[in-house]
């Protein structure tokens, strides 16, 4: 079991920045990818961004490409997702889903954290 908890939400200007964190607990030994994930009020559930745990490599959502920057510390086993120029549209709430080496999906999740930007 993998627990998940985000922090860092919360109501921001448009133009402004915000920075989430998860932290990871339980076992994260085998930990390959961590990745931000968001959900719009009434819209599915869209992928931000990624990174692998060993090697860093990130990938992001066009969406957020330039504005967005996921990182990790592998200590804490904690990942961040710092957001700038937030726009009205990146308004969601935004979870955090560890995958584990061999494992095809992101099987633990955590509870979300709201972000809103307002105009």
């Amino acid at each position: 079991q993998v627990q998940l908890v985000e922090s860092g939400g919360g109501l921001v200007q448009a133009g402004g920045s915000l920075r989430l964190s998860c932290a990871a607990s339980g076992r994260t030994f085998n930990t390959y990818t961590m990745a931000w994930f968001r959900r719009a009020p009434g819209k599915e559930r869209e992928f931000v961004a990624v990174i692998t745990w060993s090697g860093g490599r990130t990938t992001y959502a066009d969406s957020v490409k330039g504005r967005f920057t996921i990182s990790r510390d592998n200590v804490k086993n904690t990942v961040y997702l710092q957001m700038n120029s937030l726009k009205p549209e990146d308004t969601a709430v935004y979870y955090c889903a560890h995958r584990g080496a061999g494992i095809a999906d992101y099987r633990y999740w955590g509870q979300g954290t709201q972000v809103t930007v307002s105009s």
